[in-house]
């Protein structure tokens, strides 16, 4: 990504602590992003699959225990300020989360793409997780209730499988359970895949 036109002053820090409460702040290859906070269903997909992970992965209740899962992690991957909707360490490299923000690089990041995002998280942000040696992605779709899985080789991201509807599904680096998908999508009732119907439900 070229760097922002001559003239233009990077982003710093003080911008992101500056920005509006109701947005979620970011700087992406020296550019002050600003993104809608998660709308109904966005959200509702992000905390079905934090608990679908959390209990065996980071409370260790019937599973391996061993992560450290957080909602909307501030990460600070260089010069990137990145919030992905969730990350996830391997506890032997995140020994506490009483920070402000986190400059280790995530095992795993999610992102759950809306209509706003969608765009900024498969291209600069795929990106940035790359430059930064995040290990595992995941994409998710609520619109078209679909999970993309990802694994970092050789600096760039393999596509490991993609899921979708109600599938069982074993994926990298939580192959150790089976997630049901059906329950990442119940809150979200029954509606048409077409873009401008989705954009028009999701309203971000």
């Amino acid at each position: 990504m070229a760097p922002p036109t001559s003239g233009k002053r990077p982003a710093t820090y003080q911008d992101v602590l500056d920005a509006p409460e109701h947005k979620v702040a970011e700087i992406v290859d020296g550019e002050l992003v600003l993104s809608p906070r998660p709308a109904g269903p966005h959200a509702s997909v992000t905390m079905g699959l934090s608990d679908e992970i959390s209990p065996p992965f980071q409370r260790a209740r019937g599973g391996p225990g061993g992560w450290v899962i957080l909602i909307e992690p501030e990460l600070h991957l260089g010069k990137d300020v990145l919030v992905p909707d969730l990350g996830g360490w391997r506890q032997p490299r995140l020994p506490t989360v009483q920070v402000p923000y986190f400059s280790i690089v995530p095992d795993w990041v999610c992102e759950v793409l809306s209509p706003s995002t969608a765009k900024l998280d498969r291209s600069r942000k795929q990106r940035i997780y790359a430059r930064a040696g995040v290990g595992h992605l995941w994409l998710v779709d609520p619109r078209f209730r679909t999970v993309e899985v990802m694994r970092l080789h050789d600096g760039k991201w393999l596509t490991l499988a993609g899921h979708t509807d109600d599938e069982r599904v074993r994926a990298e680096p939580f192959d150790a359970i089976e997630i049901d998908l059906a329950t990442l999508w119940s809150q979200l009732g029954s509606f048409g895949t077409r873009v401008s119907e989705a954009a028009a439900l999701y309203g971000d």
